[in-house]
């Protein structure tokens, strides 16, 4: 993730989180993103990370994931349309490439019903916890 579009409110901390959300293979949540940037900067605090993705949302870098569950994630905003895969085992939602769902002409899917956008998320169980 880019990080130089922080500007004048760049600083280390805001610096390992967008590498961190950009690094992931899937959405993060608040709590993720903290840990995995506490491993590189001990005793950052939750305010911080709260404070970093509102700068982040509002400069367009990251996007957030609402899950059907309605928890919150958050990942890089470039990375296009694509769908999610939510692990029953671990917890750990990761990135499905492509889409293989194409919305009829007009978007009407139903009569009076024209879709404009959808997310899919798949459950199941991970390559890691199926071993």
């Amino acid at each position: 993730m880019e990080t130089s579009q922080l500007g004048k409110n760049r600083t280390r901390q805001r610096d390992v989180i967008a590498r961190v959300i950009g690094e992931a293979g899937g959405p993060l949540t608040v709590g993720e993103i903290l840990e995995r940037a506490q491993q590189e900067i001990e005793g950052m605090g939750v305010v911080t990370v709260y404070r970093t993705l509102k700068l982040l949302k509002e400069s367009g870098q990251v996007r957030t994931v609402i899950l059907p569950t309605g928890e919150s994630r958050f990942e890089p905003a470039g990375r296009g349309h694509h769908h999610h895969f939510h692990c029953r085992v671990c917890d750990e939602v990761f990135d499905v490439a492509g889409c293989h769902l194409s919305l009829p002409a007009g978007g009407e899917i139903s009569p009076g019903f024209v879709a404009e956008s959808h997310d899919i998320t798949f459950y199941g169980t991970c390559p890691e916890c199926s071993r």
